[in-house]
């Protein structure tokens, strides 16, 4: 179910690392939300351009839906001056999430910069806390920390520069983690959102250790509904079939196993 709603600003600030944050009144969309969709948003000041921006969204409570952003286009750079009481066009949400009826798991999020948005709202949702691993280039680019240790994850942080956490890719953080694990521990189930690279490592792994991840992928949203084929990516089905999925619908979030990459890719994974 997808709804179109005019949502009016209520809160805009900064977040911190470049990234704000915008409160919306969205109650018909906020009611229905759930963690890994995202909301198509028409930006006022461009409502002459056909195409909507896409937004993951950072939490859903109440009549309230938030998004995060980061500055770096046209469009964004346009919201950067949003008042509140500005009405902006919702549509959503849109697209398939995470599953969050999963009793009796170890969940492990594994976030890659702005990534981490959504995960912070699975975070709220699963049964029980689990590790979180929050990688980015530099110290600026960690996000969400706070969010997740107070719901009681164990928070693992990397950066790429050593500025904060450990020094090194999110990967190499989560690998680590998996070398330490006691033997017979409980298998994790991971959930994970950022960049491909990221995608291609995860499945990889989770094929190696026979776990099951769900995978968020990252992709230009053009139309949100299925219409425009921009954001396709080629999956199996049950029986092996291959064919190309809409990740606007199908997606965002697919089971790892679904998804088909090129070889090279995950040949490459195996060694990093």
């Amino acid at each position: 179910m997808r709804l179109m709603e005019e949502a009016r600003v209520i809160v805009h600030t900064e977040f911190g690392g470049g990234y704000r944050r915008i409160v919306f009144d969205a109650p018909g969309i906020a009611a229905i939300a759930a963690p890994g969709q995202f909301v198509h948003i028409r930006i006022p000041q461009l409502s002459q351009e056909a195409l909507r921006r896409p937004f993951s969204i950072y939490r859903s409570k109440g009549r309230e839906l938030q998004v995060m952003y980061k500055p770096v286009g046209r469009g964004t750079h346009v919201m950067e001056h949003a008042v509140v009481g500005d009405v902006y066009s919702l549509l959503g949400p849109l697209g398939r999430g995470f599953p969050v009826d999963r009793a009796g798991i170890f969940p492990v999020c594994v976030a890659g910069g702005y990534g981490v948005a959504p995960l912070s709202f699975l975070a709220e949702k699963l049964e029980c806390p689990g590790v979180v691993f929050i990688g980015g280039r530099k110290a600026q680019d960690i996000l969400c920390t706070e969010d997740f240790a107070g719901l009681g994850w164990d928070v693992r942080v990397a950066t790429e520069d050593g500025s904060v956490g450990e020094k090194g890719l999110v990967t190499e953080a989560f690998d680590r983690w998996v070398a330490a694990r006691a033997p017979g521990a409980m298998a994790p189930e991971i959930y994970a959102c950022g960049p491909e690279r990221l995608m291609h490592v995860l499945t990889e792994r989770a094929a190696r250790h026979g776990w099951q991840a769900w995978l968020s992928l990252d992709r230009p949203m053009g139309c949100g509904i299925g219409a425009c084929l921009a954001c396709v990516q080629r999956v199996r089905d049950a029986n092996g079939k291959q064919h190309w999925a809409r990740c606007c619908t199908e997606g965002p979030v697919f089971d790892s196993k679904e998804l088909v990459w090129e070889a090279a890719d995950l040949k490459k994974a195996s060694t990093n």
